[in-house]
């Protein structure tokens, strides 16, 4: 059988008020018994008695009272919940008067929680429209070939030769875009072992430079390095190397008519800081708010012609959150894009040190 909340602590309280007053009472009446008369201590039990009957009823109605106020704000989260079980799109959101208690602190991390479950919600709404969006040109345009080549045009060697090529065109973008899908699963479920790997700073930067030295010899490539020897970072170097190549890749295919590029990166004793720079086509103010989203590109028709998904710069911000860094962007139209990282440098202590010159 099912007992209210309600009746067991009022009872409870009011089972714990009688018996600190019964306590009271029985103390009292033996310390009477010594120095009163018999009508003295009958009169005095009978007001005992009825003070007690007061007391209790008093006491019920406090602690029915105070019981009835708790239960009553919890039925409100209670009915909220329910209402977001029913309609989990629903905004809905606890409501109570604010005041300095803990069920107050309770409904404030409830809505905090509600409002990223959401969130997360609505990017998964959005990242499966996305995919869905994302997929159904190329697999249209595969369509279309095929289609037009089954009819008639398998017939004639030029234009089996252009759908052919289209369509391992079209497979190659499905191909990156399922890649970078991938890499973006990854980002959000991290290793935990992966959070406590460092990496050398100086070492990586020299090599991604000399990577993109090598690959793209028609462009000016300026490295200012001020970065110190043995400079630390708390992130898997594959992470930073990612991000470092999603930047440098996307200066590159947005540099337009100016072949030149600039990547700097500086230590001191709190952080590393990353610039990497272009001189190209430039974003607008509107568009840079949503650069990061994912899939979003400034201008789709060229995007898909330089090869880009929309996925990368969405992917490098998420992998430099998770390390406790920042990463942010700053644009002129025509003038060229400034993107900026900032990540916290470890700092090695004396015993680290001398045990790190013992090793080496």
């Amino acid at each position: 059988m099912r007992i209210s909340i309600k009746f067991k602590w009022t009872s409870l309280i009011s089972l714990v008020i009688l018996a600190a007053y019964v306590i009271v009472a029985v103390i009292a009446s033996k310390t009477v018994d010594g120095i009163a008369t018999a009508n003295e201590i009958h009169a005095f039990n009978v007001k005992l008695i009825i003070g007690g009957v007061i007391i209790v009823i008093i006491g019920i109605l406090i602690s029915y009272f105070a019981v009835n106020q708790v239960l009553n704000n919890l039925k409100v989260i209670n009915r909220t919940i329910d209402d977001l079980n029913k309609k989990p799109d629903s905004d809905s959101r606890i409501k109570i008067r604010k005041r300095d208690d803990e069920i107050y602190d309770l409904t404030v991390n409830i809505n905090k929680m509600l409002d990223r479950m959401q969130a997360y919600t609505n990017q998964q709404k959005e990242f499966v429209e996305d995919v869905s969006h994302e997929l159904r040109t190329p697999v249209a345009v595969l369509e279309g070939h095929l289609s037009m080549l089954q009819r008639w045009g398998k017939d004639d060697p030029e234009v089996l030769n252009d759908s052919i090529n289209s369509s391992l065109q079209e497979l190659k973008r499905m191909q990156s875009l399922i890649q970078e899908m991938l890499d973006l699963t990854r980002v959000e479920q991290i290793d935990s072992d992966y959070l406590k790997q460092t990496t050398e700073v100086k070492p990586l930067f020299i090599q991604v430079y000399n990577d993109f030295k090598m690959l793209h010899p028609d462009f000016v490539i300026n490295f200012d390095d001020d970065i110190k020897e043995g400079s630390l970072v708390q992130i898997y170097r594959n992470h930073l190397e990612q991000v470092l190549v999603i930047l440098l890749d996307n200066a590159f295919k947005y540099s337009a008519d100016r072949k030149e590029i600039s990547l700097s990166a500086s230590t001191n004793s709190a952080l590393l800081e990353v610039v990497v720079q272009d001189y190209g086509l430039g974003i607008a103010k509107n568009d840079l708010k949503r650069i990061f989203n994912r899939f979003y590109r400034v201008d789709k028709a060229r995007s898909r012609k330089r090869g880009g998904n929309g996925l990368g710069l969405s992917i490098a911000k998420r992998l430099i959150e998770i390390y406790h860094g920042s990463l942010e962007v700053e644009s002129v139209v025509g003038s060229g894009t400034v993107f900026k990282i900032e990540l916290p440098i470890v700092t090695i202590e004396p015993d680290d040190e001398k045990t790190k010159d013992t090793k080496k």
